[in-house]
């Protein structure tokens, strides 16, 4: 039994610093004052904007006539059409950006592509590189504000990134648009009142041009945003949150679409836990990189559904334990764990969320997250390792 009550400890201990970093975000994003951010002032350098995209003719001229307006002389808008079959090329010269048109049937993915326009910048670099995703809504300011702040820091710097219910909703629930407001808003905004750097989003990010030609864009990887954002702060380069910058999307309707985008977004996360995490921690114990520990902490934080089912079987197995005459210890540990994420959670609704979660779908809650387990039971059967691009509804 001894055996047994040290086990369930060291499950239930695992899952305290997931738990901890939430909790302490979340309530950094509820209670603490906004933090001040430095930027630059005065006459800048040249940026570029580089917008990967693979058939986005449906959506790319929107998202160009909203950054056009942002630039001044002598930035540059550089989309790379990657392996398209539609017209996304001819739409982004109609619309005054340099296209590179890139063809290749074995290497795939949104890196392969950043890779392309970065080295296509070489020739005349400029200051940073914005990137932009082709499907997004960039706000009014938003360039400006994310270059300022990275050029005054020399650190990547990342926007809030929204993404939107479409009318309608679709496949995608209130629910799954809070769990990504918690992701993607709350908790890093809690991280940066906190002083710490965040993840890197994939759209809406300034990096410094001597940052962005060296690290190694040029991967089909599932999760390519966070990967970035590790290899930066391991080069001594954190990215920053800045608040005030704001790019938007809007979650896919069809099932297909939203499904193929949840298993991106979940299996490279629950794959970057496994494969970089222990390495990260170790490196942050030996002093490698800047701010290598929380950004650690923030990416072993397992997508909310999972990190509830795990939860909630730690309370469950360690109570039936108990019952049979094993130590309590686990599962008073166990039910603390779940009581504290359950008042993150609410804390986060209640500042954040109750714009687009009504009190009446929290009872289904419960729903969500067992609706989730196939997708994490493919993580272990069947796990996704390259980008894939997500259906849009127009497709």
């Amino acid at each position: 039994m001894i055996v047994v009550d040290i086990l369930l400890f060291l499950a239930v201990a695992l899952l305290a610093l997931p738990v901890a970093v939430v909790f302490v975000e979340v309530l950094a994003a509820v209670c603490l004052p906004d933090q001040p951010v430095s930027a630059a002032s005065g006459p800048r350098a040249p940026l570029a904007v580089l917008v990967p995209a693979h058939d986005e003719a449906v959506v790319i001229r929107a998202t160009l006539e909203r950054i056009t307006p942002q630039l001044q002389p002598g930035d540059r808008l550089v989309v790379v059409a990657d392996n398209c079959s539609d017209d996304t090329a001819a739409i982004a010269r109609a619309c005054g950006a340099e296209a590179l048109e890139r063809v290749n049937a074995t290497l795939r993915g949104k890196g392969y592509a950043l890779d392309h326009g970065v080295r296509h910048l070489e020739a005349s670099p400029p200051a940073a590189v914005v990137i932009v995703d082709a499907d997004c809504d960039v706000a009014p300011g938003t360039i400006e504000k994310l270059f300022r702040q990275c050029q005054h820091s020399g650190r990547p710097a990342q926007a809030l990134y929204a993404m939107e219910v479409a009318p309608g909703g679709g496949a995608v629930s209130p629910i799954s648009a809070f769990a990504w407001r918690l992701r993607v808003i709350v908790c890093p905004i809690g991280m940066h009142k906190l002083g710490g750097p965040c993840n890197l989003m994939g759209s809406g990010m300034a990096i410094p041009w001597p940052l962005v030609r060296d690290i190694d864009l040029a991967s089909g990887h599932i999760a390519e945003d966070m990967k970035m954002g590790v290899d930066l702060a391991r080069r001594g380069a954190p990215p920053m949150l800045c608040p005030q910058a704001l790019v938007t999307s809007t979650f896919p309707v069809s099932r297909a679409g939203a499904a193929s985008q949840r298993t991106r977004w979940e299996h490279g996360h629950i794959g970057m836990i496994v494969d970089e995490v222990p390495a990260l921690l170790r490196d942050a114990a030996r002093g490698i990189g800047a701010g290598l520990l929380p950004i650690a902490l923030e990416i072993c934080v397992p997508p909310k559904a999972l990190l509830v089912l795990l939860l909630l079987a730690s309370v469950l197995v360690t109570a039936l334990s108990a019952a049979i005459g094993a130590s309590a210890w686990p599962f008073a540990v166990a039910a603390t764990e779940f009581g504290l994420f359950t008042l993150a959670v609410v804390l986060a609704w209640a500042r954040f969320a109750r714009d687009i979660l009504p009190l009446s779908e929290v009872p289904r809650i419960g729903l969500y997250v067992l609706a989730k387990i196939p997708l994490y039971l493919g993580f272990l059967v069947r796990r996704q390792v390259e980008w894939v691009r997500s259906k849009r509804d127009a497709d």
